[in-house]
């Protein structure tokens, strides 16, 4: 895939949060760092810095257009097969932070809270059903999910599976450590 021709650094303004779904954990599909800032580039993103080599990529871009579509498209041509990616503008991925629906969990254990961001609204009635007898807390703010996993991930039956039926939709979720890295160097990059 060419560079996309109908980006320059003029209109290259707004920070993105690319969000990449199940690759590099637990012998998935492998995308080096390497691969999506070339995949970025080819998307037509400036400055990308990736985080963790787990999915994780902020870059530069315009304001408006389907900066997902692109980074997934580029990374297909690069690497075959079909990513899910989900792009959010920085103010969007600020305000998920922002909407913090368990400061009590943020504070004492950010890593066993999780953000599940998808292409499209989850279905909040069906997550709430989902954990009615589990030790997790969910909430749904804005279309976004926020688990709280009390236990631990690792202890956790609430499984990408389950949370992805019951959502109507899939997701991809980062926890709170990580997210909050992910805005504070999208506000670095602008």
């Amino acid at each position: 895939m060419a560079p996309n021709p109908s980006a320059s650094s003029d209109d290259a303004r707004t920070a993105w949060v690319v969000l990449l779904r199940g690759v590099n954990v637990g012998g998935s599909r492998r995308v080096t760092s390497a691969d999506l800032r070339e995949a970025a580039a080819t998307a037509g993103l400036a400055d990308a810095r990736t985080y963790a080599n787990s999915g994780n990529l902020v870059a530069l871009g315009a304001p408006d257009g389907d900066v997902a579509g692109r980074v997934a498209a580029a990374l297909a041509d690069r690497l075959g097969g079909d990513l899910r990616v989900v792009a959010l503008p920085a103010q969007r991925a600020a305000a998920v932070l922002a909407a913090d629906p368990f400061p009590d969990a943020v504070a004492d254990h950010p890593s066993h809270v999780q953000v599940h961001v998808s292409p499209e609204p989850v279905d909040a009635d069906a997550l709430a059903r989902l954990v009615e007898d589990r030790p997790e807390r969910v909430a749904v703010v804005d279309g976004v999910l926020y688990v709280d996993y009390v236990v631990g991930i690792g202890r956790s039956k609430l499984t990408p599976a389950l949370v992805d039926k019951a959502a109507g939709t899939w997701t991809t979720a980062r926890n709170w450590n990580t997210l909050t890295k992910l805005v504070a160097m999208a506000g670095e990059a602008t």
